[in-house]
């Protein structure tokens, strides 16, 4: 049954076909309304591992997030361009009738190219496009390609697993890899829709994920899964339980887009596999797609996950089973501040990755709009994380601090190292830490610049998304909707957390003319008001503003607060 903020979130899609062609009406709950109060401030959650972070960084540093994104796309995206690096894009004609792209994994991969056509990963390539869709680029019409089309090459029909693979030859048997892409894809989707030939695909992956939820029951404990045998398999890699987030997100997903309840179902139960484990199993990025499907379906569904519980094992990470100490990093590194980055906290001393750390920030950021008592903890992860990451591009970190200063210069300025060590992999730079990566591990034949990353950065634009400064420094704020696919995004919303001991004042721009409610406040901190406005947040504290047109009528809805036609602004039953 629907609460009425699912009903109105999902109201939209379409009708889910019977036998004989009728339409089954789902049950709908008449919502309890009634006046709104106010002035209820929600108590925040602290996480223990972002507690002992900085409230700022001594060697803070804020990007131009979304220029870095648009660069990046520039700079990739050049089909002219024959230099030191590139060209790092090309045609893929391995299938003729299904013309695709490629990107090299990384500067100089040796492995593909245009003379390996069809060598390349969804991972990098469909990050890529869902960087510039969050930058507002027309991914359907750029070059002359389309290239969201071109993704479809990615999709498995030939070998029967009827979803996104990470490789348009076939599937490799590490799990996260024929999870993610799928992840991807339903982002870009969101981004761009009515493309020919998407809808078929959005379902055929959420029924295999259905269908695969159902054959694996609460057992997940697998390496790797076969979506045609729908089996699990164990190889030597650890046992990678959090796929099961990467499922249920699709899963909540494939419910709001298309309105049919067995994936609503599917997604309750793959989360709760995870809900249902006795410690972490964060093997690469899908766990923290747990936290937001939990703190969605908790809002909306009255469920009763625990999801500080996964937040918690998101950042310390695994301790005794799996793979261990993958979580997030709380230290400083000689001279650098490295808490926030997302990796290995016990590899050679730490090993901080780029994809995985803009990636955490794309269902944790708006999954403060469903629970805000994690506003603050996400607002202080998020102003160490940005500031850290900074550190993998090769013009941000001093040359001794890194593994390519010679040729850095054929990166750009925009694609940045996969990694930052703690401690040289190589043991050629005594420095402390190390911006370097593992291209030239991978074979014999690949150079030094292959530690220069494109599947690392191609990423990048979910930062560009969701990181704006302001005029007080080290104060940013955060677009809670920018990657809330498939959510509710009718108001503007933005999480302002000030690091100080002290209130502060920063300028906010209104799109409109608007009332600005603070969500963690439970207040209107301003009425009426358009343009340029000073908005205070006290000492510490965080703030989700919701910016609602102006004289809009809040009401008391089933415990939350929202307007008469369903859109909540303040969830509360939790």
């Amino acid at each position: 049954m629907l609460s009425i903020a699912a009903f109105v979130a999902f109201s939209c899609a379409p009708e889910e076909k019977t036998e004989g062609n009728k339409t089954e009406e789902p049950e709908k709950k008449e919502p309890v309304i009634g006046p709104a109060v106010f002035g209820k401030k929600v108590n925040q959650i602290s996480i223990n591992r972002v507690k002992s972070m900085p409230r700022i960084p001594d060697t803070y540093k804020m990007l131009d997030w979304k220029q870095k994104a648009l660069d990046y796309d520039a700079y990739v995206f050049d089909w002219d361009a024959v230099d030191d690096a590139r060209p790092l894009i090309w045609l893929d004609e391995s299938r003729p009738a299904q013309i695709a792209f490629g990107l090299k994994t990384t500067v100089g991969d040796v492995r593909q190219g245009k003379e390996h056509q069809s060598n390349h990963e969804a991972i990098n390539t469909i990050a890529a496009v869902l960087s510039g869709g969050l930058m507002g680029i027309d991914k359907t019409n750029q070059d002359g390609y389309n290239y969201v089309q071109m993704l479809q090459k990615y999709y498995a029909a030939g070998v029967q697993w009827n979803i996104m693979l990470n490789n348009v030859s076939g599937y490799g048997k590490d799990w996260w890899y024929n999870v993610l892409p799928n992840v991807l894809y339903w982002g870009v989707c969101d981004l761009f829709p009515g493309v020919e030939g998407t809808e078929t695909i959005l379902r055929s992956i959420a029924d295999q994920f259905a269908k695969a939820d159902e054959a694996l029951g609460d057992n997940y404990s697998w390496s790797w899964f076969n979506y045609y045998a729908m089996k699990g398999e164990n190889t030597g890699i650890p046992r990678q339980e959090d796929a099961a987030a990467g499922h249920a997100y699709v899963l909540l997903n494939a419910y709001r887009h298309f309105g049919d309840e067995k994936y609503l179902e599917r997604a309750k139960h793959a989360v709760s596999v995870i809900d249902g484990l006795s410690e972490s199993r964060f093997y690469e990025i899908l766990l923290p797609f747990a936290a937001y499907v939990e703190a969605v379906l908790n809002a909306s569904e009255g469920t009763q996950y625990d999801v500080r519980k996964v937040i918690d094992w998101t950042f310390e990470g695994n301790k005794t089973n799996g793979r261990r100490g993958w979580g997030v990093i709380c230290e400083k590194w000689g001279e650098y501040d490295v808490y926030g980055l997302q990796g290995s906290i016990t590899d050679g001393g730490g090993y901080a990755f780029q994809m995985n750390s803009y990636e955490m920030a794309w269902p944790l950021v708006p999954m403060v709009k469903y629970a805000p008592e994690f506003a603050g903890m996400v607002g202080k992860w998020m102003l160490n994380n940005a500031s850290a990451s900074r550190l993998f591009f090769p013009y941000e970190i001093a040359d001794e601090n890194q593994a390519c200063a010679d040729i850095k210069d054929i990166t750009g300025n925009v694609i940045g190292y996969e990694g930052l060590r703690k401690t040289d992999r190589y043991n050629k730079i005594s420095a402390v830490p190390v911006a370097e990566g593992d291209g030239p591990s991978w074979t014999s034949d690949n150079p030094p610049c292959t530690m220069f990353s494109l599947y690392s950065t191609s990423p990048v634009g979910i930062f560009g998304s969701i990181i704006r400064t302001t005029d007080v420094e080290g104060i940013i704020t955060l677009d809670c909707n920018a990657t809330d696919f498939y959510g509710d995004r009718t108001f503007p919303c933005h999480l302002i957390y000030n690091p100080y001991l002290e209130e502060k004042y920063i300028t906010y721009t209104c799109a409109a003319s608007a009332d600005l409610f603070d969500a963690v406040g439970d207040v209107y901190l301003l009425r009426n008001v358009s343009g340029d406005v000073s908005v205070r947040i006290g000492p510490g504290e965080s703030v989700l503003l919701f910016e609602i047109p102006a004289g809009t009528e809040l009401y008391d809805i089933d415990g939350n607060t929202g307007t008469l036609d369903g859109h909540i602004v303040s969830y509360r039953r939790n």
